[in-house]
């Protein structure tokens, strides 16, 4: 962003005859997301706005086109600019008394917010082929506006985090990109011929609630009690945390076995001996205890012994990260808790706790998906003692599980804690840009809230609500990534937690005309939580955009659209199969199942006959298609698009 200004003496020395010079000042008349090299969008009036005097005028030209604006009692302004035809490069300024802010090599065309947790955060250079990709990703006519990671307990409209820079694309700006949001709007380059502005705002592991409007997440649920806590924690730090403490303490109290016995495990009394050695680093499904993909409570327990003069006074026990929340007792005293996967654990031991000789420290885990436990390097688990000494605590632990997730009510979460708090990455790192203009949203999360589908149907309907009206734009593109196949395939029928989830959001999608799905069920790792394959799903993104803009010519994934019992048959019927369903490796259809009212299930193959599948179920309830958490189907369209996962009730 370049500011232009001079003072009068010299503007008479630059130019003779000049009928006023611009007066010196420290702070832009527009807001930050409006930079050199961004892009605006086409085809209505762009929303621009920022500071200025109160009450003063402020006139605002992009290209040959100018508008006025005055500026409310705060300073604050806004006006709306026709902009000029789509392309570029164009000047967009604002002038105020004798302030005057100039835009350069501003361009016209199309921009896409893309957010989500890790998989839409993955770099460019963490992609299949990444050397290649990011060499040959020049492209003056594509921008890049990466928003960097912050987190707020209230809403700051004062613009950008720190050193979100729109930058043209190339291999300096996108190593660090998110690669499906760079490759959707390089397909969109090749096939609309428009600039085209990516804004990447994302964070590793958030959960949706994190993204939503403190307004719309009221709306969405029973999250009353943790907004306000939020909002305690922004009055004063000291009173949120306290009483957060004290509701997680309870949460432990009541729910885990581990602490309901009669000698709890957090106790020093308690006798440990018969759990298995762990070494306090790595995460618990693959190093220490290796539980495989143990999600839920397990505890670590160990002692040490010190002197009478070590045990006086006040220490700080340091333990790392723990995934993804913690209750800490030393000699049976609670001493801190934490909720953050990748927050380190410093907690306070109070005067008094220690004592000579054994002390016992345990440390409850709680994983709600993906890594957990104790999982930092095990030499920087320590306790620093008031006189100077410090023990090490990297020697092997005790470990036992106590409780699995699924047995678990939901926990309490640290609502200000970015990415698995409320609403505090809208606040930091959506409220800022909007109102910007743009054509559409493209969404790819869903991972951390798997263990809540019935929720995230109504926050997903809500997020799209949500985030149309911060950007007035009611018929804004929202294009979401069906999750991809990941985790333990099964010889059998299974419950999948993943599969609710994709087939929430596959209805979601469905209920609203402005919304597209793309199907990534076949481009995922069973092993690997983030697929490296970020090309094929930023291409199935664009193939939405595009439908979704009326290019009616793009292909779509079968969707299916009823299942109707004829006789001994189901019959499902498929839109969007173009020519006739394909089945691949295989004549039969491959991933289908026939379950009864209590969802009891069993696998059947299916016939293809043109956009149809038929499968032999006297006495079906329910049909489900690639129903697992990493399912083996082979039903696509004859364009090589996947059928979307689902599950539909038998008519």
């Amino acid at each position: 962003m370049m500011l232009r200004s001079g003072s009068l003496a010299l503007a008479f020395m630059l130019a003779a005859g000049a009928a006023h010079a611009q007066t010196p000042t420290t702070a832009p008349l527009m807001a930050d997301v409006f930079q050199d090299h961004a892009v605006l969008q086409r085809g209505g009036p762009v929303p621009v706005w920022g500071r200025a005097r109160p009450g003063a005028t402020v006139s605002v030209t992009l290209g040959q086109n100018s508008t006025q604006a005055t500026a409310g009692e705060d300073g604050r302004w806004r006006a709306n600019v026709a902009p000029p035809a789509a392309g570029g490069p164009y000047v967009l300024s604002a002038q105020s008394g004798g302030q005057t802010q100039t835009l350069n090599d501003i361009l016209i065309g199309d921009v896409w917010l893309c957010s989500g947790q890790s998989n839409m955060e993955f770099g460019l250079r963490q992609v299949t082929n990444a050397e290649t990709e990011v060499a040959n990703s020049t492209d003056p006519q594509m921008r890049l506006l990466l928003v960097n990671r912050r987190s707020e307990a209230r809403v700051d409209e004062t613009g950008l985090p720190a050193g979100s820079v729109w930058q043209a694309s190339g291999p300096a700006s996108t190593p660090n990109f998110g690669a499906a949001c760079y490759f959707m709007g390089q397909e969109l380059r090749r096939a609309q011929q428009v600039p085209i502005g990516l804004i990447s705002a994302s964070w590793g592991g958030s959960i949706i609630e994190d993204w939503l409007s403190e307004a719309s997440l009221r709306q969405a649920g029973d999250y009353a009690e943790t907004l306000d806590l939020l909002s305690a924690y922004a009055t004063s730090p000291e009173t949120g945390t306290a009483h957060w403490n004290r509701i997680s303490e309870q949460w432990w109290r009541a729910n885990d076995p581990g602490l309901k016995e009669t000698v709890p495990w957090s106790d020093a009394r308690f006798d440990d001996s018969g759990w298995k050695l762990a070494k306090p680093e790595g995460f618990w499904e693959t190093d220490g205890p290796a539980l495989g993909n143990y999600d839920g409570t397990g505890w670590y327990r160990t002692s040490i012994q010190l002197t009478r003069a070590q045990a006086r006074g006040e220490a700080k026990i340091s333990l790392g990260p723990v995934d993804d929340m913690d209750v800490v007792f030393v000699n049976g005293h609670r001493i801190g808790g934490m909720q953050g996967w990748d927050t380190p654990r410093d907690y306070v031991i109070p005067a008094g706790v220690l004592r000579p000789g054994r002390n016992v420290i345990a440390v409850g885990a709680l994983d709600l998906g993906g890594g957990g436990g104790m999982w930092g390097p095990a030499e920087t688990k320590r306790i620093e003692l008031a006189d100077g000494s410090i023990v090490s605590l990297a020697a092997p632990w005790r470990f036992q599980t106590s409780a699995a997730l699924g047995s678990l009510p939901g926990p309490p979460r640290v609502p200000w804690i970015g990415g698995s708090g409320t609403t505090t990455l809208y606040n930091g790192m959506v409220a800022g840009i909007g109102p910007y203009a743009l054509t559409g949203f493209a969404w790819y999360q869903g991972e951390s809230n798997v263990n809540d589908p019935v929720g995230y149907s109504r926050l997903l309907t809500g997020l799209m609500a949500d985030w149309r009206a911060r950007f007035e734009n009611p018929d804004a593109a929202f294009l979401v990534v069906q999750l991809a196949n990941f985790g333990p395939a099964w010889s059998e029928p299974h419950a999948s937690a993943w599969a609710d989830l994709r087939d929430v959001q596959r209805q979601v999608v469905e209920a609203d005309p402005h919304a597209g799905l793309a199907v990534a069920i076949d481009i995922g790792d069973r092993y690997d939580i983030h697929p490296t394959n970020k090309r094929e799903v930023g291409r199935r993104l664009s193939l939405e955009a595009r439908r979704l803009a009326g290019d009616m010519t793009v292909a779509r994934s079968p969707s299916p659209v009823s299942a109707v019992r004829e006789g001994d048959r189901i019959r499902i019927d498929f839109a969007h199969a173009g020519t006739g369903l394909v089945t691949l490796s295989a004549t039969d259809a491959v991933g289908f199942e026939v379950c009864d009212q209590d969802k009891a299930c069993r696998f059947t193959p299916g016939t293809v006959q043109g956009s149809t599948v038929w499968l032999n179920a006297p006495q079906a309830s329910f049909v489900r298609f690639c129903w697992a958490d990493s399912p083996v189907c082979n039903l696509y369209g004859p364009d090589n698009l996947p059928a979307v996962p689902f599950e539909l009730p038998v008519r």
